[in-house]
């Protein structure tokens, strides 16, 4: 299957221009544990797209148990939020950062590896941020909370 190549915000790369995403042109993580490193690593350089993306690699693995699935949907749905910020999209953003929440809302904090508590939390604030500002505010996003 042909890999649309990407700009930094996941649109689509106008013909005959080079994108600014690497995730079409390096290899595939080699398991979820790559994939949520890799991800984090996204996720702190605010290339959003790319981390939900490596995420969702994450939530969809036959390696991740299926009762961990929502958190794991919850995790990317953050990140895919955050593009929307970025996108200008504000009625996404609000929608994939609600839903996030109530996705990680039930997990434990931490959980695998993540602070939950601070990632629903920097959701929540984007959020409010968003519906007070709007999403041309220029905006500072919070680091990936690992778990201590």
């Amino acid at each position: 299957m042909p890999v649309s190549l990407r700009d930094l915000l996941g649109r689509p790369a106008p013909p005959g221009t080079r994108p600014e995403s690497t995730l079409p042109s390096e290899s595939l993580p080699s398991s979820a544990t790559e994939a949520f490193e890799r991800g984090v690593c996204r996720f702190d350089a605010a290339r959003f797209f790319e981390a939900h993306e490596l995420f969702e690699q994450v939530w969809r693995s036959p390696e991740t148990a299926p009762a961990d699935r929502p958190f794991w949907k919850g995790v990317t749905q953050v990140a895919v939020g955050f593009c929307h910020v970025q996108r200008g999209n504000a009625r996404g953003a609000l929608a994939l950062l609600e839903r996030a929440v109530r996705h990680l809302d039930p997990f434990p904090s931490p959980h695998l590896g993540v602070d939950t508590r601070a990632l629903a939390d920097a959701a929540r604030k984007v959020a409010e941020g968003t519906r007070v500002r709007g999403v041309g505010a220029a905006r500072a996003f919070p680091p990936f909370p690992r778990a201590p």
